[in-house]
């Protein structure tokens, strides 16, 4: 399998960095293009080819991801709508806020459309964890559903949903990400009031959360109920708690997500 990448910024380059850190698709069969010579120079010295070009990037390739941002998208599709071949390549978008509608107005070429996916993952596809959403467009068959998922399977896990969900996916694991990030700076700086250097304050939090993490996947146990296993009655963990609930924790949260949402 062939894929290219078109636009090799933040999130068109992690996703770059995670298949060629994995083990699904041979750096040989893995192509971008920028317009940016450093941007080139970088990724062509991780082992895969680099072009300038849109068009020779989406000539070939079994899959072709557009990871561009949102106002470049109508551009970049038109720019490559003659060199795709409608009955073997499959067409990926990356980029919130782009609806199918305006992608099929785009795309439509002697009354038929290209297999396309709506797709958001994080930054975090470049280390193989991203939590990636997945919306086939009506042309896509079960069979390329199938090709999309595996592959993003191999850099991280994947919902397959609709595009009405989109944007509250991407609030909760894309913009999500930064939410979380947030919260290791903000027990970080705790962790330095409570007398620990920076760096250890850091790697305690970030280890910390792993650990988290790795409890309710292993366990599949309800958050509050893995909660419970460590307050015990009268305890720090308790006074804690209470007093970020007191200061609106979970409700700030739930109003960020919102926000992000709209």
């Amino acid at each position: 399998m062939k894929i290219s990448i078109i636009g090799a910024g933040a999130m068109g380059g992690a996703m770059a960095e995670g298949l060629i850190k994995g083990d699904y698709i041979q750096n040989e069969d893995i192509c971008i293009s920028d317009p940016s010579r450093q941007m080139r120079d970088k990724f062509s010295n991780m082992g895969i080819t680099a072009t300038p070009s849109n068009q020779l990037a989406a000539q070939g390739a079994d899959i072709v991801c557009v990871v561009v941002k949102p106002w470049l998208v109508e551009s970049v599709l038109k720019g490559i709508k003659d060199v795709l071949d409608y009955k073997q390549q499959i067409l990926i978008v990356v980029a919130a806020g782009v609806s199918s509608s305006d992608i099929q107005t785009w795309m439509t070429k002697d009354g038929k459309m290209i297999p396309t996916f709506l797709l958001i993952p994080n930054i975090a596809i470049a280390q193989l964890q991203s939590m990636t959403f997945i919306v086939p467009l009506p042309d896509a068959t079960p069979t390329h559903t199938e090709q999309v998922k595996a592959l993003f399977d191999s850099m991280g896990e994947t919902v397959i949903t609709e595009e009405n969900h989109l944007a509250a996916g991407t609030t909760l694991a894309s913009c999500g990400i930064a939410y979380a990030m947030r919260y290791i700076r903000a027990a970080s700086e705790g962790g330095v009031e409570l007398g620990f250097k920076a760096d250890d304050a850091k790697q305690i939090v970030m280890q910390t959360m792993k650990g988290a993490v790795a409890l309710l996947k292993e366990t599949g146990l309800h958050p509050e109920a893995a909660i419970d296993l460590v307050t015990t009655p009268g305890g720090v963990t308790i006074k804690g708690l209470n007093e970020m609930e007191h200061n609106g924790f979970t409700s700030s949260v739930i109003k960020g997500l919102k926000a992000g949402a709209k």
